[in-house]
């Protein structure tokens, strides 16, 4: 097309034009297989990896498809090289399978003899494999096929896993819905995202934040009607799961256990967190031994995007139970999304926010960049401070604190969140404003008093530390105001967000404003963590301090 909205370059590299009018459609189709890198204003720029393609084969995406993407959109014509390079890299995944052979148990099966010698030769790959059956299979060590997949994806060819599951102890569960007034249903991307994972077993869902990723996985804990594990990041993210599961399914209180610091429950169904399965005794690790001997047939990993590298290891001794992974954002910061393509498994269904928003479903949001200038004795200060101490000065600036108040008498009567990464910074905030704040030392009973109290209007000010960024339900929260952040952490600026976008009931838009230090790292890091949320179509706009305040 001649005048296509995209640029698409030879060193893998892709040019966005923003202002196109085909921007949003070459956008939706280009994330399939892309990943965005910058979104300035005009021009956002992506770039396409193996890893990304590998995802596209494994959701069905062909190399032919992806080749007429880039053809259709683009402006000028694709390098020659580039489509062939794409073409042979999508054709690695699937050369090596996983099967189960009724003989040999677990075999490694190619379709392309060399490769599969280039992998046998491969020293980490030798002790993980049994003898050779013929030319194109060889036996595999069972309890290695986590281990074998992760080391194929390192060395460019992902193995395709066709070894099957386990059916696991069954266990009834079935959905309570209902067409009746004041029924629920699940909701159509809910019900294709199920069908996808299905189909393929294993594998990631990809949701925004309020889309109802919590009913994804009770659907396929009814369609699996097995004995489930289910991992989540903290105790009050296990409680909420435990009450949407009551509630939305045939489970009773009794099926449904809480294994965390203060409660070790095992039964049909177990909620178990990230944090007492990595504790360490003696170099062991006491939980993982104990969750891992039961017969489950489904594990679902909340906010997958999170997993603990002691998970990792974990979950490369289950590949034979069911793994449904669930999240708003692949990204993860260590660089580590390959590992939770090999051991989860490939992205089964991606939802981009805006569709979700444009159905109705989540709220739009208006995200807007705050903008103060330290005083000069603060930007001296910050000058001369060593750099590992150079992002907490200019986050934590007190200069930030009369924004803040402003914000909050310009949005009175709405529910309104203040989120930090510094608890200093956050207690000043919360004795500024007379309003409580939730952080890493308050129990859980407390949190969840508070939280609840903000649920029900009583509370319209909640100051919430990094502990509030993921899995927390607060549907009528309207307003956040970020003050500090984790670095340049895309993945924290997306949670965050979502924290603000299930459906307000009057049909209001969400805004999400970060207050930042001009010409600082807090400037640097705030661009970094807004990558993510420009990809799914998010603009921010930028205001000065003064016209916030004096506004």
């Amino acid at each position: 097309m001649a005048d296509g909205p995209l640029i698409v370059q030879s060193d893998k590299t892709i040019l966005l034009e923003v202002d196109h009018e085909q921007a949003n459609e070459a956008r939706h189709a280009i994330a399939a297989f892309a990943e965005l890198e910058r979104a300035p204003e005009h021009m956002h720029s992506y770039r396409i990896t193996p890893l990304g393609l590998w995802n596209a084969r494994a959701a069905g995406l062909d190399a032919e498809q992806v080749l007429d993407t880039l053809l259709n959109y683009s402006r000028f014509p694709v390098p020659h090289a580039l489509l062939v390079d794409i073409e042979e890299t999508m054709s690695r995944y699937g050369r090596l399978r996983l099967e189960k052979d009724p003989q040999h148990g677990l075999v490694l099966r190619t379709t392309d003899y060399p490769v599969l010698e280039e992998v046998m030769h491969a020293k980490k790959i030798q002790p993980l494999l049994g003898p050779r059956i013929d030319a194109e299979t060889t036996v595999v060590h069972s309890s290695q096929r986590g281990q074998l997949k992760q080391l194929l994806l390192k060395l460019g060819w992902p193995a395709e896993d066709l070894a099957g599951y386990v059916d696991g102890r069954p266990h009834p569960i079935a959905l309570a819905e209902s067409a009746k007034p004041g029924g629920w249903q699940l909701r159509p991307y809910q019900r294709l995202a199920v069908e996808n994972f299905w189909a393929g077993g294993s594998g990631v869902v990809v949701l925004p934040c309020g889309a109802g990723k919590t009913l994804v996985g009770a659907a396929a804990m009814a369609t699996s009607s097995t004995t489930t594990l289910i991992l989540v990041t903290n105790t009050v993210s296990a409680r909420q799961w435990k009450d949407e599961l009551v509630r939305r399914t045939s489970l009773t209180a009794e099926e449904v256990g809480e294994y965390s610091g203060s409660v070790k429950e095992i039964r049909p169904v177990t909620i178990a967190t990230y944090q007492v399965l990595t504790m360490r005794r003696g170099g062991l690790y006491p939980h993982l031994e104990l969750l891992d001997a039961n017969d489950w047939g489904l594990i679902i990993y909340d906010e997958v995007h999170l997993l603990p590298a002691p998970m990792f290891r974990m979950t490369a001794d289950l590949q034979a139970r069911r793994r449904l992974g669930l999240t708003a954002t692949l990204v993860r910061e260590d660089g580590r999304e390959g590992e939770v393509f090999s051991l989860i498994g490939p992205k089964r269904y991606d939802a981009p926010w805006k569709d979700i928003e444009a159905q109705g479903y989540i709220a739009p949001a208006d995200c807007v960049e705050v903008r103060v200038d330290l005083p000069r004795d603060e930007r001296v200060a910050y000058a001369m401070a060593d750099d590992g101490d150079k992002y907490r000065l200019c986050a934590t600036s007190p200069t930030k604190t009369p924004v803040v108040d402003a914000l909050v008498k310009a949005h009175e009567g709405e529910q309104l969140l203040v989120i930090g990464q510094y608890i200093d910074q956050l207690d000043e905030i919360a004795e500024h404003l007379d309003a409580p704040v939730i952080k890493g030392g308050t129990s859980v009973k407390e949190r969840q008093r508070l939280f609840g109290a903000f649920r029900r209007g009583e509370l319209q000010t909640l100051v919430v530390s990094k502990v509030a960024n993921f899995s927390i339900d607060l549907p009528e929260a309207t307003v956040a105001i970020q003050v500090s952040g984790s670095f340049g952490s895309r993945q924290e600026e997306a949670q965050r967000l979502g924290r603000l976008l299930r459906p307000k009931a009057d049909g209001r838009s969400a805004r999400f404003y970060t207050v930042v230090a001009r010409d600082t790292l807090d400037q640097d890091f705030a661009a970094k963590r807004q990558r993510f949320l420009a990809e799914q179509g998010y603009a921010y706009t930028i205001k000065d301090a003064k016209d916030v305040v004096q506004g």
